[in-house]
């Protein structure tokens, strides 16, 4: 019998740690999702297949079993602690989840066999090069602002960062690390790079409600608007505290020096 770590769900969860950059919490338990009360009264957590913090992300791996009966693993003779056989049960899990997980502020990807390179089984052949160019697809966010707020929120983690709520609620992301705190504007690619270059400053200095040194403000932009944030030069960019951080197109973070 196979194991989890040399399953497809394993193998799915391996390719999206490479598309996103940050290892996930496989099996992962959030305290507010739970299963129907057991004969005690008691609700266990169920899991998730994987959770990515940083992007504020779940991804599902529902194989066959998930979308039509399968008796082997149905078990349709035998309840469960909601009161119907195991398969039923499954699909009224799985329901809960595609309804918590949005609820409380996370982005949830349902990734089945079929979205990828599989036989009439549902078993992936591991086609790597197919099923990453596939799955960039699903993981892509609907914006491009996203995706880099998105890296720019991984690397802040990988750094020893803890994003909190901001301060400000229409700031894109705010972040504490022992006494320093970072205020972030985040723009993606656009049409119009230098008017959106100069509405974020702007955004910035508008933050600028506090005169604690240790605030810092950061201007997230993609590459292709690397050149339209450097017009503010560098020397008033120091003395407002502000700093250019580039994210690139396969999303690697680096803070900008000129």
């Amino acid at each position: 019998m196979g194991t989890r770590d040399d399953s497809d769900e394993a193998y799915v969860i391996d390719l999206c740690n490479r598309i996103l950059h940050e290892s996930a919490l496989t099996q992962h338990k959030f305290d507010w999702l739970l299963g129907d009360p057991g004969t005690n009264g008691r609700r266990v957590k169920l899991p998730v297949d994987a959770y990515w913090p940083g992007h504020e992300l779940v991804v599902e791996y529902r194989e066959l079993q998930h979308d039509q009966p399968m008796p082997h693993f149905d078990k349709p003779d035998r309840l469960t602690v909601s009161g119907v056989h195991r398969g039923e049960q499954r699909a009224l899990y799985d329901a809960r989840r595609d309804t918590e997980v949005p609820a409380h502020g996370l982005r949830l990807i349902v990734v089945r066999p079929a979205d990828l390179d599989a036989d009439s089984r549902g078993r992936l052949r591991r086609n790597e090069k197919a099923d990453l160019e596939s799955l960039r697809k699903i993981l892509a966010r609907d914006s491009d602002e996203d995706r880099v707020t998105d890296a720019f929120r991984t690397w802040l983690l990988a750094e020893g960062w803890t994003p909190v709520d901001p301060t400000d609620r229409w700031t894109d992301l705010e972040a504490v690390r022992d006494h320093e705190r970072l205020i972030c504007e985040a723009k993606g690619r656009t049409s119009e790079k230098s008017i959106d270059a100069d509405i974020a400053y702007g955004q910035l200095l508008r933050r600028m409600t506090s005169q604690d040194s240790h605030i810092r403000y950061a201007l997230v932009v993609p590459s292709s608007s690397v050149k339209a944030a450097e017009r503010v030069p560098l020397h008033v960019r120091e003395l407002l505290r502000i700093d250019v951080y580039e994210v690139t197109d396969d999303n690697r973070v680096c803070q900008v020096m000129r």
